[in-house]
């Protein structure tokens, strides 16, 4: 598209913002990080924006808390990621440490750890077999750097790393 034909945000009124928030929120859940965000998009001024905000919150449209219990769930049920990359994501939506450490360990709580290490060591076979390595240690070191990437901590992703690649194999130096 050429940037003439580009059309440019209309700002929004406070009240615009707010009936805009309330349609997003019905259908989807949002946090006060989210808000904000389009608000500053939409040119809404510091202030009007945290009336707007105020409103929401006040009639329960968001709850960082329920925001952050959903994402928790989600994240760590449907995209396999660890407690790492999570907290990292949602620090990054605004959310407060205390909110995120609750979610958090409510789902870890809720949740078997043998189920997440299962869940830990499918996802780290399903990248070994897509995985190119020369050795048995690149591949080890490729799993593990994958499983970082998850945001799983580093114990967790060595013991699964271990389990799938062996190093047992014998070295063709010492056979005669």
């Amino acid at each position: 598209m050429e940037p003439s034909s580009v059309k440019p945000r209309r700002a929004k009124t406070p009240d615009e913002a707010l009936a805009a928030l309330m349609r997003l929120c019905a259908r989807a859940e949002k946090c006060a990080g989210d808000a904000r965000r389009l608000m500053r998009g939409w040119g809404l001024g510091a202030s009007d924006a945290e009336r707007v905000l105020a409103r929401l919150v006040a009639d329960r449209f968001i709850d960082d808390g329920r925001y952050a219990a959903a994402f928790v769930r989600e994240k760590l049920r449907l995209s396999g990621w660890g407690a790492y990359k999570i907290r990292t994501a949602l620090r990054r939506k605004e959310i407060a440490r205390e909110t995120i450490e609750a979610a958090l360990s409510e789902a870890l709580g809720a949740s078997d750890p043998a189920q997440l290490a299962g869940r830990l060591d499918a996802q780290l076979r399903r990248k070994a077999r897509t995985t190119k390595a020369a050795t048995p240690r690149e591949l080890k070191t490729k799993l593990i750097r994958y499983g970082l990437s998850l945001g799983h901590d580093y114990e967790a992703v060595l013991a699964a790393a271990g389990r799938i690649v062996t190093q047992d194999e014998p070295c063709d130096e010492y056979l005669f």
